[in-house]
């Protein structure tokens, strides 16, 4: 890879062909990373689901995912390649995340995130998400808590995000 150009960043919908290369990040940023059939059946078979990739010099660097739920965006996922992390990749993909949801017409957002993962939550804060509760155990790999994040949309449709 040359030098890092954010301006050739480019953050576009999931298709089925970029699943190999999802797949790749989604193994080396998770210790209980999804399969490829969950991934088929997000794209193929759920119809709240929405997800986007965000490409750079035509390697998928990243991704996320979305459930459309009534007024409400769920975030499914948010994932960066180790090696292109601390880019403000995330930050990108979210914004990305929550301009579609705002298209959609949501009025609020929701995410889980680990307890021990403070950059996200720090992220996530930064956009108006609010702590509401715990899920104990979420999390199949080691049993950890996830925090429970909260947004209305009226303070996110305010972030300058990215269409899809």
């Amino acid at each position: 890879m040359s030098t890092w150009d954010g301006e050739k960043l480019v953050i576009r919908r999931m298709l089925l062909q970029d699943l190999d290369q999802v797949l790749r990040v989604e193994q080396r940023s998770f210790t209980a990373p999804w399969t490829r059939q969950a991934f088929l059946g997000e794209l193929v078979e759920n119809r709240l689901a929405r997800y986007i990739v965000a490409e750079y010099e035509g390697e998928i660097v990243g991704y996320g995912g979305l459930w459309l739920i009534m007024d409400e965006g769920h975030i499914t996922n948010i994932a960066v390649d180790p090696t292109f992390r601390g880019r403000k990749l995330g930050e990108r993909l979210l914004q990305a995340l929550m301009s579609l949801c705002a298209a959609a017409g949501g009025g609020k957002m929701t995410l889980e995130v680990r307890v021990t993962n403070t950059i996200a939550q720090n992220l996530y804060r930064k956009y108006g998400f609010e702590r509401v509760g715990v899920r104990k155990g979420y999390y199949t790999d080691n049993k950890e808590d996830a925090i429970i994040m909260w947004a209305d949309l009226p303070h996110l449709a305010s972030a300058k995000g990215e269409t899809v």
